[in-house]
């Protein structure tokens, strides 16, 4: 079977910035198996599939090089960048059928702005074993991190520095240990999403990092399902006043990626998070899969 696809890099206006994502239009009929396969062949962390709905305008399915997830952040602005740029998309709102929930979309001067369902949040994870699982000090972080989720699950943390942030290194073992404590279905369950209350740049307000275990990637270049998450963790414990702030992500990789992060709702109990960010369509083409079902 023959399928048009999309490359597109998420959270970013440029080429060669923020997040990739092949978006691979009428492929969510194609074998699960199928798709793991091609996440691998492109070396991406995530790409998507996309179908009809009987609830929404389009159904959406992610994936990893592993498994389906039920919702991702970059993959649904490239989703929706691609269907703008193919002439699938005419009107500035749309709604996507995901494993997490119907996502509204909007449009507007050329930012893709998706309403993440409203945050989850889970147990409170042991400081010492966070810390063992990216290879720091367990003064290094700031708080107690958390389980948090705005469609998928991650274990948001804050950290002191800058130089903390970058000097995090994935521990396989102690992330294996850390979700066995926490009670994760798989290791990359409960990667840490860490975060410095502080901008890559001056207009950022907060850097990021998601370090990943294998197959993925070692380093996701643009997480905006954990912005989400991290966003509501922040508002939360007090520790963003705005309502609106600008996230960044990906500049340690040569990657850079933005995004518009704002509250729907009371700081402590949001009901839904707004991330948004542009996407730049690198890439069309078609590709040839060997298995429809």
């Amino acid at each position: 079977m023959r399928y048009d696809f999309d490359w597109v890099d998420a959270f970013s206006a440029r080429a060669f910035g923020g997040n990739g994502c092949a978006v691979v239009h009428g492929g969510a009929e194609l074998s699960d198996k199928t798709c793991m396969a091609y996440v691998r062949e492109t070396s991406l962390v995530e790409c998507t599939f996309t179908g009809p709905s009987e609830v929404a305008d389009v159904r959406v399915r992610y994936f990893l090089a592993s498994r389906e997830i039920p919702f991702a952040g970059h993959p649904t602005i490239a989703t929706v960048a691609a269907l703008r740029d193919r002439g699938l998309m005419t009107e500035d709102t749309i709604t996507l059928e995901t494993g997490a929930g119907l996502v509204r979309v909007t449009v507007v001067d050329g930012l893709i702005e998706m309403t993440q369902v409203a945050p989850e949040f889970g147990a409170f994870a042991d400081p010492e074993l966070v810390a063992a699982a990216v290879s720091l000090p367990v003064d290094a972080i700031v708080g107690q991190p958390q389980r948090v989720s705005t469609g998928l699950p991650f274990c948001i943390t804050v950290l002191r520095d800058r130089a903390s942030l970058e000097a995090a290194q994935l521990d396989i073992p102690a992330l294996t240990r850390l979700g066995e404590a926490m009670g994760a279905e798989g290791i990359d369950m409960m990667e840490p999403f860490l975060v410095t209350l502080d901008g890559a740049t001056a207009e950022g307000d907060t850097f990021s990092r998601l370090l990943m275990a294998p197959p993925s990637p070692p380093e996701d270049p643009f997480t905006g399902s954990a912005t989400g998450a991290m966003a509501a963790y922040l508002w939360r414990h007090g520790l963003m006043a705005s309502d609106q702030f600008i996230a960044e992500q990906g500049h340690g990789l040569g990657r850079p990626g933005q995004a518009v992060v704002t509250r729907v709702g009371p700081a402590e109990a949001p009901s839904g998070i707004r991330v948004a960010g542009r996407g730049y369509v690198l890439m069309r083409g078609t590709v040839d899969l060997p298995d429809a079902s």
